[in-house]
């Protein structure tokens, strides 16, 4: 079996601690180095699927479903109710599986309420107007500060710009999901060099999360190891960033920060996904229309980036 094959196997539970506080489930989707997230009341058995990736692959421009397989696997195995099919921001090195999900579970699609904002970004870019109605696509747009319900479990939506302007984090309990904010802490922060991303924004994002409470379980959006540690890791607590993260420990200044991420950020290509992601993202998850002949097209912008 190979390397790839034996990551795509891996899940990882991190129980949970008590009351109050959710059964988390990471599934690694090795691809794109992607964590896609379960969050269940251990009481209820009703769950949150954060995250979840419909497999494209690049370079044949094909779609396939094994990810959101494992991920439902993973909650019938475990007895779960799937209540919400959560995105913490349209993504741009992966396919969401939202609407997909939503149709297989029955449960509502959701997203961050500032999503038309980068609706109308990306619709200049491919000059698509009036194509993406994220309000169309996604059962509710969260709003900052807004609470919902996972079971008897409450969870409440932070508003996270910086990566995008419109990325949220999903807190529940002691589990809070910082997608494509923080990276692991023997690796950093994550960029915010895409269109609508601002540097300055994310660090304060950053500094609301290490906010939290120091035992709060931080589940990353990505890895992609190191040098030194080749198996993918997602979680660690606030402390643990706050002690060891090289980017945004305890006592490293704002200015450092920002000139340090725009440094790396300048050096770094587009994600190989990007330009075909966000067209189905910023549509909730669907292909476009298949046109006249029954085939379904992407559009790409020419000499744009």
């Amino acid at each position: 079996m190979t390397d790839s094959k034996l990551k795509q196997r891996l899940v990882r539970h991190s129980p949970s601690r008590g009351v109050g506080s959710p059964d988390v489930w990471g599934i690694y989707e090795p691809d794109t180095g992607s964590i896609q997230y379960i969050c269940a009341d251990p009481v209820t058995r009703m769950a949150a699927l954060i995250d979840v990736a419909w497999n494209f692959d690049p370079k044949n421009y094909r779609f396939s479903t094994g990810s959101m397989d494992q991920v439902l696997d993973l909650v019938r195995a475990e007895g779960l109710t799937v209540q919400w099919v959560l995105d913490t921001h349209p993504h741009a090195d992966h396919v969401m599986a939202s609407a997909h999900l939503a149709e297989r579970t029955g449960a509502p699609n959701a997203i961050g309420e500032k999503v038309p904002e980068i609706a109308a970004i990306w619709a200049e870019i491919y000059n698509l107007p009036g194509v993406f109605e994220p309000k169309r696509d996604f059962a509710h747009l969260f709003a900052e500060g807004e609470t919902f319900r996972i079971g008897d479990l409450e969870a409440r939506v932070m508003l996270s710009p910086g990566h995008t302007l419109g990325s949220v984090t999903y807190v529940c309990g002691d589990a809070a999901f910082v997608h494509d904010t923080l990276m692991q802490p023997d690796v950093g922060t994550s960029r915010a060099d895409f269109p609508g991303g601002n540097t300055a924004q994310l660090w304060d994002s950053i500094q609301a999360i290490l906010a939290l409470p120091p035992d709060t379980r931080l589940f990353v959006g990505h890895d992609y190891g190191t040098d030194s540690r080749d198996e993918p890791m997602w979680e660690a607590t606030v402390a643990r960033h706050k002690a060891e993260n090289p980017h945004v420990k305890d006592g490293t200044r704002r200015e450092d920060w920002i000139k340090r991420r725009d440094d790396r950020d300048a050096t770094l290509p587009l994600p190989d996904r990007i330009l075909a992601a966000l067209q189905v993202n910023l549509r909730g998850g669907r292909l476009p229309r298949a046109e006249d002949d029954g085939r379904v097209y992407l559009k790409l912008p020419v000499n744009r980036f």
